[in-house]
């Protein structure tokens, strides 16, 4: 199945606890850490969630 790496770009701190917790669901901790996930909807959907947090990188 297909990847997709993401990255973080952007602190967590004084977002609402449920896009904490998506970033966490995804393996990001740090901001510029990435982490290759599969390429499925739900995935899909969780960064749609936080993406003004995380940038996806080709």
């Amino acid at each position: 199945m297909a990847t997709i790496k993401v990255k973080q770009i952007k602190s967590k701190i004084g977002y609402p606890i449920d896009q904490k917790r998506t970033l966490q669901a995804l393996g990001l901790r740090k901001i510029s850490q990435v982490v290759e996930v599969e390429d499925t909807p739900s995935i899909r959907g969780m960064i749609r969630k936080v993406h003004h947090l995380v940038t996806v990188i080709d």
